[in-house]
């Protein structure tokens, strides 16, 4: 019996479950393949050589290698202001920040910190300003670091985050939306669960909860030990917008972080 033959002894209906059987092993085939080469438990953190340095501008723009990964700090603290289009509204929230964080380092002069503005592909003046401040305060304590495309929100706070040598590291909204001398309530949390059982890998947010039912979403004002910083951001998938629940839920789903959080002045919500 030749192949036509067998063919046609077979039923249609026989001849119609093996073709659909036979597609559905091929899908599976394509999927599994595109799974084991594509997925990575460690997403890739991608930087454009430009992103890798920050300028100078009191030494002619010269360029120097932003730190990148580094397990220990070296400064006590890293503010890390995402910053898209805000040319306008980022001198406010710098103002404001730099007037408390200078006040802090006058009344304990051993205090030092850094405020990296990360332009995330603005078309706007926003690294403009921000150089302004850096040519005023120095690069020892204001750096810019400018995407080369716009990457969200995610992929800004990660590549600032990963950038930073802060032992304690704040994520700030541009917009000023938080109320910056609030950053002393949550250090006082971040203590004290810091020292609760040897916990290394602590997270502290400003919550609005008592102002709106959501509880944590899109409140921009994040403090972090370096432990849960470099655990959070580089196992960050996302680099378009994230939810900040979906960030928590990161640092502490099998990432031995502890967080907690705080209710905290947000402007324009309160009136």
């Amino acid at each position: 019996m030749d192949f036509l033959e067998f063919l046609s002894s077979v039923s249609p209906v026989t001849i119609f479950y093996a073709l659909v059987l036979l597609i559905l092993g091929f899908i599976i085939t394509i999927l599994i393949v595109i799974r084991l080469t594509t997925w990575n438990s460690v997403p890739m953190i991608s930087r454009f050589e430009s992103e890798k340095c920050y300028k100078d501008p009191n030494k002619n723009n010269a360029t120097y290698p932003f730190p990148f990964m580094e397990e220990e700090g070296s400064i006590d603290l890293a503010v890390i202001v995402p910053s898209y289009n805000e040319e306008e509204r980022l001198p406010i929230m710098m103002n404001e920040t730099l007037e408390y964080l200078e006040n802090e380092k006058k009344n304990k002069p051993s205090f030092t910190y850094e405020i990296i503005v990360v332009d995330d592909g603005s078309r706007d003046e926003t690294s403009k300003v921000a150089l302004e401040y850096v040519k005023k305060y120095g690069v020892h304590k204001i750096r810019l670091l400018t995407l080369e495309k716009n990457r969200g929100k995610g992929g800004a706070v990660r590549i600032g985050v990963l950038s930073s040598r802060g032992r304690r590291i704040l994520m700030a909204d541009a917009d000023g939306a938080s109320k910056f001398s609030d950053l002393s309530r949550l250090q006082i949390a971040l203590e004290d669960l810091n020292g609760k059982k040897g916990n290394k890998a602590v997270i502290v947010c400003g919550s609005r909860s008592h102002l709106q039912d959501e509880a944590v979403a899109e409140c921009g004002f994040k403090l972090f030990t370096r432990p849960a910083a470099l655990l959070t951001f580089s196992a960050l998938h996302v680099e378009r917008w994230f939810q900040d629940d979906s960030l928590l839920e990161l640092a502490t789903d099998g990432q031995g972080s502890t967080f907690d959080q705080l209710a905290i002045c947000c402007r324009g919500l309160e009136d």
